[in-house]
């Protein structure tokens, strides 16, 4: 008679047999990363535009990243932080879209519902210890309503008129205090575009993560549009009265 073998709860099992499973981890720091984001409420709609970068460390690694989302029929998201993140996200959110799609009420994903459940996975991944390396900025047309939301990995939530993320919500913030804050139902769309380039030049001059190479995405009561990446002019002279440029 073969002998009978019992596994108690408690029993201690070898190693070869938890191999496949792995031991449990959990990011501690982002890897791959972009860094601004820059957005705004203007007469028609949001602006936003990020840079197409990617950088590994101090490494500008991948220069064509896309950092500028379509979300639904009327719904921007702009990220900063890990990249591998935001592609996790990404498949979240397509599936969400798709789920609705199935549905087929004659329902539509607004740009309050997307902000909603961005909030609700980002706090939830905070409160299990295991947070998304990121922050984004969602802008969109909901009802009618223009909506310009921020989410960071603590779930830190919060609703302005101008937004910047990364560096930018140290050096582009003043500038769109200045020049949009108090008068975005009067901006017109060449005017924020000229606000945008102004933003992501500094961002260029000062920022060592940033790359000139960008994208700029409108959403309106038509859609959303993004744009093809450009560069924009710049001029180093100034850089000749720093001490000790060149040297």
């Amino acid at each position: 008679m073969d002998p009978i073998s019992l596994r108690l709860p408690h029993t201690v099992q070898r190693p070869q047999e938890l191999t496949s499973y792995g031991p449990t981890t959990r990011t501690t720091q982002p890897i791959v990363t972009g860094t601004s984001v820059v957005a705004f409420k203007y007469k028609d709609g949001i602006m936003m535009a990020a840079d197409c970068l990617g950088s590994y460390g101090s490494l500008a690694r991948f220069r064509n990243e896309k950092r500028l989302t379509q979300v639904g029929e009327n719904t921007l998201l702009g990220v900063s932080g890990d990249i591998s993140d935001y592609q996790f996200l990404q498949h979240k959110l397509e599936d969400m879209i798709t789920h609705e799609y199935d549905m087929d009420d004659g329902q539509t994903l607004g740009t309050k519902s997307v902000y909603k459940y961005l909030s609700n996975i980002m706090y939830g991944r905070r409160n299990k210890f295991d947070p998304l390396w990121n922050a984004y900025v969602v802008g969109g047309i909901d009802n009618g309503e223009k909506v310009l939301g921020f989410v960071d990995m603590y779930a830190t939530t919060y609703s302005s008129d101008t937004i910047a993320t990364g560096f930018g919500s140290h050096l582009a913030v003043p500038i769109l205090r200045r020049r949009v804050e108090g008068r975005s139902d009067q901006i017109t769309e060449e005017e924020a575009v000229e606000i945008l380039d102004e933003c992501m030049r500094v961002l260029y001059y000062r920022d060592c993560r940033t790359f000139n190479k960008l994208r700029r995405a409108k959403v309106t009561a038509q859609g959303v549009e993004i744009s093809e990446p450009y560069s924009l002019e710049t001029n180093w002279a100034f850089a000749e009265d720093i001490v000790g440029y060149g040297a």
